[in-house]
């Protein structure tokens, strides 16, 4: 397999990881990378977890890449109950559109998934986890592993493949990133999923594509909260 054909080998992507992980910048990522690749595609915001660092904040760098963002209103995003937009059965049903699906951080989180299960399952969607070996939940083989469990347990999906993110925000280093490595084939060893990417800061992607294989350029879209403007008040 060339460094980048894993993009574009399953027409649908879920993306769980832990909080911390940086799954939804992987997962916006990945959508840039296939509209880059051609293809239509869309990005699902299923995190109902996190209402800070989320998808939704980057519709605008995924319209510009030519995809769009399927997302629950802005207005109501922390209501109580909050509701999933039904323009995800879309994405699933068409077989022409590729599409990345940004779920919660945490086995709570991942249950949104249970409800797309069966489509899922039917479409061959691949589940990737997205690890950060710095984090104090998934410093180990071992406790990643259990939280890998846990999330399959809540969701009823298999994950199909890991992805190291192994990072410390803007004092990533290389050594992290082999770190990441090392932890992440322990953990492939262990669980028996392999190993699809290592997701790195683009200023260090020449120096880690040197040394392991399948290195995936990482560019940061996520907006820290108070960048955000705040939402529209509706008119009563």
């Amino acid at each position: 397999m060339d460094s980048g054909a894993w993009i574009t080998e399953s027409r649908l992507t879920v993306v769980i990881g832990h909080f911390g992980s940086g799954k939804t910048e992987f997962a916006v990522n990945l959508a840039v990378a296939l509209g880059r690749e051609g293809h239509p595609f869309a990005l699902a915001d299923l995190d109902l977890v996190d209402p800070y660092f989320c998808a939704r904040t980057c519709g605008e760098a995924l319209r510009s890449a030519g995809g769009r963002l399927v997302a629950r209103s802005q207005r109501c995003f922390d209501a109580d109950a909050p509701s999933l937009p039904p323009e995800v059965m879309t994405l699933l049903d068409d077989g022409e559109l590729f599409g990345v699906l940004d779920a919660g951080g945490d086995a709570s989180g991942a249950r949104v998934l249970a409800r797309y299960r069966d489509p899922l399952t039917r479409c061959g969607a691949r589940v990737l986890c997205v690890v950060n070996g710095n984090r104090p939940l998934t410093q180990t083989a071992e406790a990643a592993a259990g939280y890998i469990r846990d999330i399959q347990q809540a969701c009823g999906l298999a994950v199909t493949g890991l992805v190291n993110n192994t990072h410390l925000c803007g004092e990533t280093t290389l050594e992290d990133i082999l770190a990441g490595d090392r932890l992440c084939r322990a953990l492939s060893d262990l669980v028996g999923i392999p190993l699809t990417c290592t997701a790195v800061p683009e200023h260090l992607a020449g120096q880690a594509a040197g040394l392991l294989p399948r290195v995936f350029p990482m560019k940061l879209y996520l907006k820290k909260p108070w960048e955000l403007p705040l939402p529209e008040k509706e008119e009563i």
